[in-house]
């Protein structure tokens, strides 16, 4: 239970990280600059959803792989919500098309950094939390 406590709480940290970064690329152009439309505002209804989901993505490292290799468990992991992003929601939710292309050509490269920083965040808090 404990395992599963702290893996929670690190995709939950995970996700405040790629969240303030999803809206700070947006906040300074970064987004924009590189082809893609995705520029939130920095609110509880869209903060509070990511975070509950990044928590729940967070318990994937409770899988017993890759122990010693933390950086990479953490980069690996967060290819799964990436291709749930790419291929489901954005698609099927969010009606953007396939990989959110309709938000630009670059979409599913900036969905995939925000992603491992995700994974790097939860994967070095798991490490060091212990």
């Amino acid at each position: 239970m404990k395992k599963m406590l702290l893996c929670f709480s690190a995709g939950c940290l995970g996700a405040l990280a790629n969240s303030l970064l999803v809206w700070q690329f947006g906040e300074l152009g970064i987004a924009r600059w590189a082809g893609v439309s995705i520029a939130p505002s920095l609110s509880p209804g869209w903060l509070y959803p990511r975070i509950v989901w990044g928590g729940l993505w967070g318990l994937l490292f409770v899988l017993p792989f890759l122990k010693s290799r933390f950086l990479l468990k953490g980069t690996l992991l967060s290819l799964l919500p990436t291709m749930a992003m790419l291929f489901f929601i954005f698609p099927y939710k969010a009606h953007k098309g396939l990989g959110g292309l309709s938000l630009g050509m670059w979409t599913p490269a900036y969905v995939l950094v925000v992603n491992w920083v995700w994974g790097l965040v939860a994967a070095v808090t798991i490490k060091y939390s212990k």
